[in-house]
């Protein structure tokens, strides 16, 4: 529900920010949902791990911030689902201002996630392939483009649905190589793709299920699957074969782990080669519906649709 609620004192190291938008993500909804996901807040709780605010005060401990500085979560948890919030600074890292909003508010999780693991798992080099599922999230569209940019080819698998050709038309403006349904994996289609382009050694998973297990069978022999999300509530099945034969290699990755595997500094770091990126004109936000935070009912409402395409973004 939406709540008024008293903001804290500024502390000395604390700074006191609006916030501007929020998006809300797949793992938004898991933490409310609560039970599945390894990261709860202790309730009672503001939503939100992700978005851009302006600061507009600082405490006197603060050195690296200052009024009128933009700025993102550094960390997850932080609750970004409200139009102000006073944190640490060390929990924030500064924007330039020049990032569109939209890119701003969505850059701490898809595009980074995007980026660590087309460089964390296999060493990519360009002309190389990457095979992914659910092309058209968040991730997905952060895949295509960052891909594009290293040289990197990309197959991109979709659910069918009834606007299909308008989606594909989309992925493909965004620098997608081949653009197909799930179904279309066992055909022989797939064979004419791989005339043109390597076989992929790298595959990311965000579904599981099915489309995990037909997904391999395009995957080189000593490939790599990374599994970020498990939108189809199924899981990943391989068959022995893969693992005997082809010595496929199954990974997972979780962007809040890494953060807490890794200092600020190198959040800041792959941050700031994001935001050169968007200034390049080689990542762009994914295709977003703004809505006021007052019809946030609306918005959670059609993030949870099927075939959803568009990210929901909090205006506050």
């Amino acid at each position: 529900r939406l709540k008024e609620l008293e903001l804290p004192a500024l502390g000395h190291s604390d700074v006191l920010i609006k916030m501007l938008a929020a998006p809300i993500n797949p793992a938004d909804i898991n933490m409310i949902q609560g039970s599945t996901y390894a990261l709860l807040a202790p309730l009672p709780a503001v939503a939100g791990n992700e978005g851009v605010g302006r600061v507009l005060e600082v405490g006197p401990g603060v050195v690296a911030l200052s009024p009128g500085d933009c700025i993102i979560p550094a960390d997850a948890g932080l609750g970004t689902w409200r139009t102000h919030v006073v944190l640490p600074e060390d929990s924030l890292l500064r924007v330039p201002s020049d990032v569109p909003l939209l890119c701003a508010a969505t850059l701490s999780i898809n595009p980074c996630t995007a980026l660590r693991m087309l460089t964390d798992f296999e060493s990519l080099a360009p002309g190389d392939s990457v095979i992914q599922n659910a092309a058209n999230s968040g991730v997905g569209q952060a895949v295509i483009q960052i891909a594009k940019a290293m040289g990197i080819r990309t197959i991109n698998v979709v659910r069918s649905r009834p606007d299909l050709p308008q989606l594909v038309e989309r992925l493909l403006a965004l620098g997608a190589d081949h653009v197909v349904t799930e179904d279309a994996l066992r055909k022989p289609e797939m064979k004419e793709i791989f005339k043109s382009i390597p076989k992929p050694r790298l595959a990311l998973n965000c579904v599981g299920g099915r489309s995990t297990t037909e997904m391999l069978r395009h995957l080189q022999p000593k490939g790599t699957m990374v599994t970020y999300g498990g939108m189809a509530k199924q899981p990943v099945t391989v068959p022995v074969s893969a693992f005997i034969f082809r010595d496929v290699r199954l990974r997972g990755f979780w962007m809040t782990q890494w953060k807490k595997d890794h200092d600020k500094q190198s959040m800041a770091n792959m941050v700031d080669t994001l935001c050169q990126m968007v200034r390049r004109g080689q990542l762009s936000a994914p295709a977003c519906t703004e809505v006021p935070l007052e019809d946030f009912r609306k918005a959670l409402a059609a993030s949870m649709q099927p075939f959803t395409s568009s990210k929901q973004i909090l205006l506050l």
